[in-house]
């Protein structure tokens, strides 16, 4: 991605235009990543590093969940989506919005059955070690690849503000972002991230409102010139309108398409760091209003980048885009750089470019932040706690285990973005979708609506879902055989579809319930329990009736922690 197209197509900015932007962006971000680190847990309580007490009222948690929602994905991909493939782009950013009806629905059994992980969710369903160990297995083959796409898209942007190229330089950028969201995470938990998630939704908000209208300006207030500007611009004003552009070398388009929308709709929703955020509301209700609110708040936005998604093409070009970014994920800086002026940006302009490049940032700092909580929870609570521990921890002990959580998984995805970086590994975003939507939507649903659901459809459900997806995606054309794959030259792809969620997600739900039904004839949830596990489930149930009885569920502010020795 070329950093001068980027910050200003199409001609770069001066030097003193570059230092004023630079200035601006580090006045602005250092003091709001201060703050989120002030704004931690003030003891090491678990209540307050996983779920914030609990106590997110609708409007602040709608903005909160809506900071959730909103990732790099969204903010770049569904503006490029829309400026290079013109009606498939809307019907992106249209699954975006519907993926909260999704999520709507499951708002108040999620709520109703919150723990600090979705762990402790399944763990009501099905107690014992297998299942803490399978959620967390599930919930890190999910958040590893999403952070490591977030990561090295934020190394290219940065880079790109800096105006500087080259491999070395964003390889230091994702070092440099990582560190500051393991430092984000470990010292602020949930608290610190909401800290950020508030913030950076107002910052996108404000950076959409003043970009459509600079844009809606440029074009006389008139959509209707806009659109014929950017039919014009796409190089294709035939079928730009029309269905079909984004799988148009596919083998079979129409069922890719479906399977995208389907991965949208189903796979945001039951993203582990989007469920779980779920439980820093009050109760049910609050809950559920918070995710209305949030439908308002994340609808108008994606309205807004459907505009600047047809500025880009309108004013960029597609050819230009692609040129630029293959993956268009540039085409929204691209568009505000023009915007403001080019190579003769003023200072408002220059003002306008530091609000776009305040908001990428924040939202690539946000939701690694989020994702990175979630994956140090799983690892903390489910694996150290409960399987390793079986629940003889204390509060303070569980809190070091999460931030060291936080360390490794920053690591780990730090080496592998910086490992993978220049290679073409968006579709790693899509592989997370796709796990989510393969895996935890099968086990929920079923785990919230039959009752003859055991441990084992469960784990068959878990494994047999994340399997089916991660080896349909490896023999696929995403992976080998074509020109745009990660393994262009390889020849492994049998499996002709780009999207997986048509065969992974019945695949997931018949195991559920094929491994049930086997199960119900061994006795309890479908194996014989040892000495062992019966202990650790008698543990776990105890641990929920002192929640319940101790209003840890519904109400906040919470007094203990679950999955903690009293003595």
């Amino acid at each position: 991605m070329a950093p001068d197209v980027l910050l200003a197509a199409p001609g770069p900015l001066d030097l003193g235009n570059r230092t004023l932007i630079f200035g601006c962006f580090v006045t602005f971000i250092v003091p709001v990543l201060f703050l989120c680190v002030l704004s931690g847990p003030p003891r090491d309580r678990v209540n307050d590093f996983y779920t914030a007490g609990r106590t997110l009222r609708p409007v602040r948690g709608a903005l909160v969940l809506s900071g959730v929602y909103l990732s790099s994905a969204t903010v770049l991909g569904t503006t490029g989506s829309v400026a290079v493939y013109g009606y498939d782009g809307l019907f992106i950013a249209l699954c975006t919005v519907l993926s909260l009806g999704v999520l709507l629905l499951l708002a108040r059994p999620l709520r109703r059955r919150a723990g600090y992980t979705l762990g402790d969710t399944f763990a009501l369903h099905a107690p014992g070690r297998a299942t803490r160990i399978a959620v967390a297995v599930v919930t890190l083959s999910t958040c590893v690849p999403y952070l490591v796409v977030q990561l090295s898209g934020a190394g290219v942007t940065t880079a790109a503000l800096l105006g500087l190229s080259g491999p070395g330089v964003e390889k230091t950028a994702v070092v440099m972002i990582g560190t500051l969201v393991v430092c984000t995470t470990a010292f602020g938990g949930m608290r610190g991230t909401v800290t950020i998630q508030v913030i950076k939704t107002v910052v996108l908000l404000c950076m959409a409102l003043a970009v459509t209208v600079v844009l809606l300006h440029r074009f006389q207030w008139s959509t209707d010139a806009l659109i014929d500007a950017a039919r014009q611009g796409s190089g294709r004003p035939a079928a730009y309108l029309r269905p079909g552009l984004r799988f148009a070398g596919s083998a079979e388009p129409t069922l890719d398409f479906v399977g995208l929308v389907l991965t949208i709709v189903l796979g945001v929703a039951c993203l582990p760091h989007v469920a779980t955020q779920l439980g820093t509301a009050p109760d049910e209700a609050d809950a559920r209003r918070t995710v209305r609110h949030t439908i308002t708040i994340v609808g108008a936005f994606c309205c807004a980048t459907v505009l600047m998604g047809f500025a880009a093409a309108a004013l960029i070009g597609t050819p230009a885009i692609l040129t630029a970014d293959p993956g268009a994920n540039g085409a929204l800086v691209m568009a505000a750089g023009e915007l403001a002026g080019g190579s003769s940006t003023d200072a408002g302009g220059a003002l306008l470019i530091v609000l776009v490049a305040s908001g990428v940032f924040l939202t690539t700092l946000a939701v690694v932040a989020s994702v990175t909580l979630a994956a140090a929870g799983t690892i903390a609570h489910d694996l150290y706690t409960h399987a390793l521990r079986q629940g003889r921890t204390t509060e303070g002990r569980e809190v070091a285990a999460a931030r060291v959580g936080s360390a490794v998984v920053g690591l780990l995805s730090i080496t592998l973005a910086v490992w993978f970086q220049g290679w073409n590994i968006q579709f790693l975003t899509a592989l997370s979708l796709a796990v989510a939507a393969s895996t935890l939507l099968p086990a929920l649903v079923y785990a919230f609506r039959w009752r003859r659901y055991n441990r084992r459809g469960l784990l068959w459900t878990l494994y047999g879902g994340l399997g089916c997806a991660v080896g349909l995606f490896a023999s696929g054309p995403v992976t080998s055989g074509n020109p745009l794959a990660l393994f262009p030259d390889r020849h492994f792809d049998w499996f002709p579809l780009q999207t997986v969620v048509l065969v992974s997600i019945p695949a997931a739900f018949f195991l559920g319930w094929i491994g049930s039904i086997a199960g119900t004839g061994t006795g309890g949830h479908g194996r014989k329990r040892t000495e062992r596990t019966e202990r650790t489930e008698r543990t776990e149930r105890m641990e929920r009736t002192e929640q319940v009885s101790a209003g840890w569920v519904t109400q906040a502010p919470e007094r203990e922690a679950p999955g903690h020795s009293r003595t």
